[in-house]
């Protein structure tokens, strides 16, 4: 037996575990609520990126819906404007749908590993673009025209790994947008997000009753995970505790990609 293979079969027995099934995924979601009550972002990535190592990405991105659907809502009406974002944005937000549903059959297909190694991809490069702290800046005159651009783009990406991180999170912060405004923004935006990804999958019939069940209990951890990360986050270096988030997701979707792409050439 190749050692891919072995390697799935072992991944394949641990998730049919119930006992350890439930403890990866409570641990991937308190992991990825914390850092997301520390640096206001980042719950679907790790915990996609946790989880990506021992189930399939489709399956990842099918528990995430309920907790990053709750936890970004809440992220999106405690802001200042609700309405501001929305006009502002709207072309980009209808982009994110599009792309998504062109995107989706790469996630929902049967190339697991070309999903894998995508996933792994999006997860390094977001890292990496964290790292380097490159200040872009986007010219408010050229928002009509690249804003749907990169909502299509990004919800690409998103359909084939369930990540909405790249381009659209630097496209925000290259916007210069004041931090309330910022967090409320990208809260609209993971919502929006994630109801395309939640009709992607539906379509595909990959969220099923059994599936939103268990992403329902995979909120508890979420948001326990948040509200810790939130106390903690003014006894934190932010700056360090980022650099050290960006190091750990270009760590994991390095290894991520790579074991697909072995996988495939075994």
């Amino acid at each position: 037996m190749h050692r891919s293979s072995r390697h799935d079969l072992s991944d394949r027995r641990a998730m049919q575990d119930p006992i350890v099934a439930a403890s990866i995924v409570a641990f991937a979601f308190l992991l990825a609520g914390l850092v997301k009550g520390v640096v206001g972002m980042g719950l679907p990535t790790v915990a996609i990126g946790i989880l990506g190592i021992v189930m399939a990405p489709v399956q990842a991105a099918a528990l995430l819906i309920v907790p990053s659907l709750v936890t970004n809502i809440w992220q999106y009406v405690a802001g200042p404007n609700l309405g501001a974002p929305a006009r502002r944005f709207a072309t980009l937000l209808v982009g994110v749908c599009l792309g998504t549903g062109l995107g989706i059959g790469v996630l929902t297909g049967g190339a697991t590993g070309l999903a894998s190694a995508a996933l792994g991809t999006v997860l390094a490069v977001y890292g990496a673009i964290g790292l380097i702290s490159a200040r872009l800046r986007v010219a408010p005159q050229s928002e009509c025209w690249l804003s749907p651009l990169i909502g299509v783009f990004t919800g690409l990406l998103a359909g084939a790994t369930g990540v909405f991180a790249i381009p659209a999170v630097p496209y925000f912060s290259a916007l210069g947008l004041e931090k309330e405004s910022l967090i409320q923004t990208l809260g609209l935006f993971f919502t929006v997000c994630t109801v395309a990804l939640a009709v992607g999958l539906m379509a595909h019939g990959q969220f099923s009753f059994q599936v939103a069940t268990g992403s329902l209990l995979a909120l508890i951890p979420a948001l326990f995970g948040m509200l810790l990360g939130q106390r903690v986050r003014n006894r934190l270096n932010p700056i360090a505790f980022r650099r050290w988030f960006c190091i750990g997701l270009v760590v994991l979707g390095a290894y991520m990609a790579l074991r697909a792409t072995f996988k495939a050439l075994a």
